[in-house]
């Protein structure tokens, strides 16, 4: 009896962190898209359009984060690690991350037709903060610490979120929201340094390979989930690429939605057996949440840009359904990249950067005459990712 009452406690546990993540995911994206939803009615298409990019840059910056994250929580699952060693590691990569971020401010400046290099300079101190975030997530996410976890996702949501709706309402444009993102991410990260006990940095060991591994995959990730929005910013009219924006963040739902399942499965892909029996799972679970934002996209069409963006943008004819595809495609990208990275596996590296490469290609010297063709190669391309990395996971199985 005994046995039944721990089995029962032990389900009751992962449908508790199940929920709790989820929650706490759900209130973070909530609060991404009231931001974009806010910036689309206080600004101009041109300067909700350079908001965006920005964002999408900012999001693209933190992926040494996201692996930084993915290889702390795999080696916590697998063997208890010292959390000094481990902040030694983080405070490295952050330090590295905003530096590079200040010597690209100026590319920024060109790339994304700024007309300051001031908001480039702040997106580049935010950097250093969310990176050792990613720190302090891998730290709760590894040892199975999903209440906690929540806890630090929600305070993230609120701090970075939260600051740059105060300096956007405050400033009234890119400089001033993300003058708010800089200053709520350090107090963030202060949160996160008590939340998982205060360590010391130690000096140890870098685990270089692994971290710059998973880091150029996620990376890969994340520029595909970004890169369609900064290609239709440099490719695009400036009016064309503010709607463009407003559909990315159909993309942004279909993706984020099955966040969840994501950090949940992580921990445990870092056992073989565990993997192979999971894998299908979330992905289905994955594929089912992601149906219902199709589905609504297809029904509703141009007409949630007029719901998301207001008035302004009731006469656009671009079409949503392509929004939500690539979104949902690539949610399913990151279990299967997830399930590659905890096996080892570094031939997905080079499907991810082939497909960042092919649809860089494709937008920048053919298919950019309308928001409808870029988004049409996101989606294909994501499409195509997912379909390649299915392949590669049924042959590893068959080994």
């Amino acid at each position: 009896m005994s046995v039944d009452v721990e089995a029962e406690q032990t389900r009751t546990d992962k449908r508790v962190a199940a929920i709790l993540v989820s929650l706490a995911l759900a209130a973070n994206n909530a609060g991404a898209y009231a931001l974009s939803i806010v910036a689309a009615r206080l600004l101009a298409p041109g300067a909700f359009g350079e908001l965006s990019s920005l964002l999408a840059v900012l999001v693209i910056g933190v992926v040494p984060a996201m692996g930084l994250q993915t290889v702390v929580a795999l080696r916590v699952a697998r063997k208890p690690q010292d959390s000094g060693t481990l902040l030694a590691l983080g405070l490295t990569t952050s330090a590295i991350v905003a530096t590079i971020g200040l010597i690209l401010a100026p590319v920024l400046v060109f790339v994304l037709h700024l007309d300051s290099v001031v908001p480039a300079l702040l997106l580049a101190v935010t950097l250093g903060p969310l990176t050792l975030l990613g720190l302090f997530h891998g730290l709760l996410q590894g040892s199975g610490r999903f209440a906690l976890l929540a806890g630090l996702m929600s305070l993230e949501g609120a701090g970075k979120v939260g600051g740059s709706l105060i300096g956007l309402l405050i400033g009234g444009d890119a400089t001033g929201a993300l003058a708010g993102t800089a200053i709520g991410s350090y107090l963030v990260i202060f949160c996160g340094w008590i939340l998982c006990g205060r360590p010391r940095p130690r000096k140890a060991g870098w685990h270089a390979g692994e971290v710059l591994h998973a880091a150029q995959a996620m990376l890969a990730l994340v520029l595909l989930v970004n890169l369609d929005l900064v290609l239709a910013r440099h490719t695009l009219p400036a009016t064309e690429a503010g709607e463009y924006a407003l559909g990315a963040i159909v993309t942004k739902i279909a993706y984020w939605l099955p966040q969840a399942v994501g950090v949940l499965v992580l921990p445990r892909f870092a056992n073989g057996d565990d993997r192979r029996r999971i894998l299908p799972a979330a992905l289905a679970v994955c594929a089912a949440l992601d149906a219902f934002v199709l589905l609504v996209s297809l029904a509703f069409g141009s007409r949630l840009l007029s719901f998301i963006g207001g008035s302004g943008y009731a006469a656009s004819t671009m079409p949503v359904w392509p929004f939500a595809l690539a979104g949902s495609m690539l949610a399913l990208v990151q279990i299967l990249l997830f399930s590659r990275l905890a096996a080892g596996d570094r031939r997905v590296t080079v499907l991810m950067w082939t497909t960042v490469v092919v649809e860089t290609v494709l937008v920048t010297t053919w298919l950019h005459s309308s928001a409808a063709q870029v988004v049409t190669v996101a989606a294909c391309c994501a499409g195509g990712l997912a379909l390649s990395g299915a392949v590669l996971e049924l042959r590893s199985r068959r080994r």
